[in-house]
Formats: C-alpha cells, sequence, structure tokens
C-alpha cells in the first residue's frame, strides 16, 4: 500500500494513499501526482508551514469530519494554513477555506475584543494577514466601532475564552461588558503591537469624529502600558552593557525609541489635546533613549504651547550627552522656552489700522462693533501676558533647582534667567534664592563672574524679607549689597516707615561714608567733605528719588570697572544696571575705597 510522510517543523505524520486529505486539498493532490508510480511510499516536505504542527492537525481534523475548534485566538493560524493547503472550493464545496471566511466575517469581525485579539494575532504570521486581507479587515472592523456610539458595538463572542471551545454565531453575548465612556477603546487598543497600533489609529484619526483630548488621552495611556520607568530600565542596560556589550540591551533600547517616536508622530495638531506633563515625560524618555532630534523638537515645540502648565519636576530632563556634565538638560529646556517668547505678543495700544480705515470706507460696521474686536484683541493678548507671569515663576524654581548642579556653566544660568522679560517678573524673591543657591554651589567664582550673575537681578523687586537677607549676604557683589540697601532706605522713606536694623559691619561701612542706616534716609549728610573726584551729585539729596539717581550713579561707576569683563563675557548680553543708568564721566575712586574699607573691616573681625 502507499505511504506518505509528511514533515512539519521536524514531524512526521503517516497517511495512506487513500487518506481523505487528498480529497480536500489541492497543494497534496499536486505534489502525490507528481512522485513515480513504483515508489511504495512517499516522504512531502511542506517548509514554512503557517501555523505549525497544530495548523496542520486542525486541517487535518477538518477534512476526517472530526470538529474543529476555531477562536479568535487561532482563526489566523487556520486560515493561513488552509490557504496554504489550497483547501478552496475549486477541490471541493464548502471547504475550510470558504467555512473560516464564514466565520470571521460574520462572527469574529462583529466583536470588538475579538478584533482585537485576531489583529494581535497576525504578527505571528505578517505576510500572509497582509496577503489575505485579514490584517487590513480587522482595522476598518476597530476603526468602525471607534467611530460608533458605546451603546451600539458588539464587545465580544469568544474573547476571555481561552478555553478553545467550539464557537457558534448564536449571537449571544454577556451584558455586563458593554463599553459606557467615550475613551473606552483605549485601553484594549494598548494590548497591540506598535506597528499595527499606528495604522489602526491613523485609520481612526482619518474618520475625523474622535475628539483629539480622546485620541490625546489613548496615546498616554498606551505610552504608560509600553514605557513605564523608562529611565530605570536605559540605566539598567546601559550597566550591562558596559561590563559585557549585550546586543539585546540594545535591541530593547532601539524597539522603545521606534515607540516613541511612532507616538509622537501620532500626537494630535490641537493646543492641549496632551498635558504639558505627558509632553514632558516623552521628552525625557526620548532624551534617554537617544531619539531622533526631529521628534526631540517637535516635543519642545508642543511643551512650549502648553508651558504654563508645566511643573518644575518635568523640566528637570536629564542629561546624556558625552560633551556635557551637567545633570540636566538645560539647552532643550531654553530651546522651550524661546519658543514659548516668540507665541505671545505685548498688548495692542490702539485698534489696528486697517480697522480705523474700513471704518472710514464702509460706515456700515459702528463703532461699538469695532470696539468690542478691540477689547477681544485685548482680552486674548493679556491671556498671553498671564502664561508669561506663570512661565517666569516656573523657571525661577527650575533656576533653584539647577543651580544646584556644580557642573552647570555660568553662561547657561544667565541665558535661561535673561530669557524671562522683565514684566513677567512680577518680584525677583524666586529668582535671588536661585543666584544665592548658584553662589553656594560654586564658591570658586571670581568678582567679576559674580557681578555678572547678579546683573539679572532688579533689587527693586526684592520683598523686604529677600532685601534684608541680601544685606547680610557674603557671597554678594557689594555693589548689590549697597544697591539693596538704597533701595530698602528709599522705598521705607516713601512709606513713612523705619528702617531696619542692619549687621555691625555693615553699619561700620556705611558710616565710614556718612551714611546712617539707623535713619530715614532723610538725614543723609549732604556737607560732608569729599574730595572732588570723589563726589556725588548732591543736589537735592532730601528727597528718595534724587538719592536714587546718587545709587544709579554711583552703580554705574562700579559697572564701569567691569566693562573690560563684559566685552568677555562670550553672552553678548548689556548689563540690566546700565539700562537705566547712563556711564559717567567722573573718576572712579569712590567704590574703591569702599572696597578697600569693606576688606580692612573683615581683616578687623
Amino acid at each position: 500500500m502507499f505511504i506518505v510522510f509528511i514533515c512539519i517543523d521536524f514531524f512526521a505524520i503517516l497517511f495512506y494513499v487513500q487518506f481523505p486529505l487528498l480529497s480536500k486539498c489541492l497543494r497534496l493532490q499536486r505534489i502525490c501526482s507528481e512522485c513515480p508510480e513504483t515508489s511504495q511510499h512517499q516522504i512531502i516536505q511542506l517548509p514554512d508551514f503557517p501555523g505549525g504542527i497544530e495548523a496542520f492537525e486542525l486541517c487535518a481534523k477538518f477534512c476526517y469530519g472530526i470538529t474543529i475548534t476555531v477562536s479568535a485566538y487561532n482563526i489566523v493560524a487556520a486560515r493561513c494554513a488552509a490557504e496554504y493547503l489550497q483547501m478552496t472550493e475549486d477541490v471541493e464545496k464548502g471547504n475550510l477555506v470558504y467555512k473560516l471566511e464564514v466565520f470571521f466575517n460574520s462572527c469574529i469581525l462583529h466583536g470588538w475584543k475579538d478584533s482585537i485579539v485576531t489583529l494581535q494575532s497576525t504578527k505571528a504570521f505578517p505576510l500572509w494577514s497582509e496577503d489575505l486581507g485579514i490584517t487590513s479587515r480587522c482595522i476598518e472592523a476597530i476603526a468602525s466601532k471607534v467611530l460608533t456610539h458605546p451603546s451600539k458595538v458588539s464587545l465580544s463572542h469568544s474573547h476571555s475564552r481561552r478555553v478553545r471551545d467550539d464557537i457558534s454565531c448564536n449571537g449571544s453575548e454577556s451584558r455586563r461588558h458593554k463599553p459606557a465612556t467615550k475613551g473606552w477603546w483605549a485601553e484594549d487598543m494598548a494590548e497591540l503591537g506598535i506597528d499595527l497600533y499606528w495604522r489602526t489609529m491613523i485609520a481612526i484619526k482619518s474618520g475625523g469624529k474622535i475628539p483629539s483630548n480622546l485620541i490625546g488621552q489613548a496615546l498616554q495611556i498606551y505610552a504608560s502600558r509600553w514605557l513605564p520607568n523608562i529611565s530605570r530600565k536605559v540605566k539598567a542596560n546601559k550597566a550591562a552593557a558596559s561590563d559585557s556589550d549585550s546586543d539585546s540591551a540594545g535591541e530593547v533600547t532601539s524597539k522603545h525609541r521606534l515607540l516613541l517616536e511612532t507616538i509622537v508622530s501620532l500626537l494630535p495638531s490641537e493646543k492641549g489635546a496632551v498635558s504639558c506633563s505627558f509632553l514632558l515625560k516623552l521628552l525625557k524618555a526620548a532624551n534617554i533613549l537617544n531619539a531622533s532630534s526631529s521628534s526631540k523638537m517637535e516635543l519642545a515645540r508642543r511643551v512650549a504651547l502648553q508651558l504654563e502648565e508645566a511643573r518644575v519636576s518635568d523640566l528637570l530632563i536629564p542629561s546624556l550627552s558625552y560633551s556635557s556634565d551637567t545633570l540636566y538638560d538645560v539647552d532643550i529646556v531654553l530651546t522651550i522656552l524661546e519658543q514659548f517668547m516668540l507665541q505671545g505678543q505685548s498688548p495692542p495700544t490702539s485698534p489696528p489700522r486697517s480697522k480705523l480705515g474700513l471704518e472710514k470706507r464702509r460706515r456700515s460696521r459702528s463703532a461699538e462693533n469695532i470696539d468690542f474686536e478691540f477689547q477681544e484683541s485685548r482680552r486674548s493678548s493679556s491671556a498671553s501676558h498671564s502664561s508669561k507671569l506663570k512661565v517666569a515663576k516656573i523657571i525661577d524654581g527650575y533656576l533653584q533647582e539647577i543651580a544646584k548642579d556644580k557642573n552647570l556653566p555660568l553662561s547657561k544660568f544667565i541665558a535661561l534667567a535673561e530669557t524671562i522679560p522683565d514684566f513677567s517678573r512680577l518680584d525677583h524673591d524666586d529668582l535671588y534664592r536661585a543666584i544665592d543657591i548658584y553662589l553656594k554651589a560654586h564658591p570658586d567664582l571670581n568678582k567679576s563672574e559674580r557681578k555678572k550673575l547678579c546683573r539679572v537681578l532688579d533689587c527693586k523687586k526684592l520683598s523686604v524679607e529677600a532685601c534684608m537677607h541680601a544685606a547680610q549676604n557674603e557671597k554678594l557683589p557689594l555693589r548689590v549689597v549697597v544697591q539693596v540697601l538704597f533701595f530698602e532706605q528709599a522705598r521705607a522713606a516713601t512709606a513713612g516707615g523705619k528702617v531696619a536694623e542692619l549687621p555691625s559691619n555693615l553699619k561700620a561701612l556705611l558710616a565710614s561714608h556718612n551714611i546712617d542706616p539707623s535713619k530715614p534716609p532723610g538725614p543723609l549728610s549732604t556737607t560732608t567733605s569729599i574730595p572732588a573726584d570723589d563726589q556725588w551729585s548732591v543736589s537735592g539729596l532730601k528727597s528718595p528719588k534724587s538719592r536714587i539717581s546718587t545709587l544709579r550713579m554711583k552703580l554705574s561707576e562700579d559697572d564701569d570697572l567691569d566693562e573690560n569683563d563684559m566685552n568677555t563675557d562670550g553672552m553678548g548680553r548689556p548689563s540690566k544696571f546700565k539700562a537705566f543708568c547712563a556711564p559717567p564721566t567722573r573718576p572712579k575712586k569712590m567704590f574703591s575705597k569702599l572696597l578697600s574699607i569693606n576688606r580692612s573691616a573683615n581683616e578687623k573681625n
């Protein structure tokens, strides 16, 4: 008797020549017809058989009339195997391909979770699934259900029945799993691989019916599912790679990088579709995974659109650059801040000329109409202004955190601080704290560097508490301390109050120049004998305004002492003090005497 051995995945199955398998499988018929008649046995090789021995066994059982189990978990393998064996209607009516197609279209595609499971199983047979249209039909079915009202979605016929029971198409379904919320589909779709997820999300977005915030929520759920604790994982992989160059660690990183870049490409274009915190987490992961520069810049641009929602902790993006030893990536935050500042415009002070001209040409538009539009434009600009106030507080808090980094260059700290416009900081207390922290963390700063650092500070915007702290801060340049004292005296005199008590060393320093800090600014001596080269302008010193002018002249003289230092700053930014006082042409001996007296006072103490 003629015997046939069918070899699949190193398994050999014995069949006799009259076996029913031939009657339903055109491929086996052709192979057997080609074997010589004199041979008593035949070995048939089936290379790359889809689904392996289990799928072949299912097809064989069907041929022998044995009941088979088909579900969302194995229908793809069964369909591919039937196609491989050519079990079509051309061989026999009601063959396996036809019955699997009926079951797939009438049952699988009608169930939500069955469609998800089936689509996920296609990744084991990508080419077969694409050729047979299984992948595309599953994606279309999922997208159509997402676009349908939740109450009309049939959840599943077979999902969660992992025990391979016989599946019937009677339509019976448990109602306790009915979707109720608008974003009900996001959790289930998060189980898909990134390639299939991307294709499905593109199909959903192309429908145009799902709000952008729901798309954003779905992406956030997917990212939390596949990118948890990414920083810990990458650090662990790097530690392993340092001991032995592990290819698997690199593969995991590449996989996560592709996943992240795909998520970025799916982000909705509308502002507020995703939270600023989520965007910054993606940017932090992009930095760790060394994602493409285009992905980083896209995330930075999106963060800038809603930077006022950020938290300081979210902005602390670790720096993994080999060219920098800083703890945090300050450059990317500076880029975000610059992008943010480019958005808002200062509130208009008058209606646009085009509207005024249009009013002259067309009297049909009433003055009330124009005034209403003008108020609306001012309101929108005002919102931008309020955002800048919030961002200024956030950045000053960020400066306090990064100031602790001993490797943070002074130029980067100043660049970040000066990017915030003056009107955005209602007070400079937080900025002063950041400067104080930086001075403590960088004790090796020379005199010129400390002065450059303090030029971003406006002493007029310091609170009383901050002024008292600054007056006793030995790390600040003397000129800043003197400025703080004079502004505080002027403020106290204007308010009619008393000047706070100062330390004895500061009293001695100021008393040596005939400045009595225990009294209001009014009694400042105007008759003290001072060499002509050191005299300030003393006209009208009885008013606080003139004393501030006197202070400005003195501080301007000190600025001139550092003019050469400013030329070598490298930042190309002028002093903030020079913005409100012009440099005098008189000799500069007064401040030198203050410095020498300060040194002698310290030596005595």
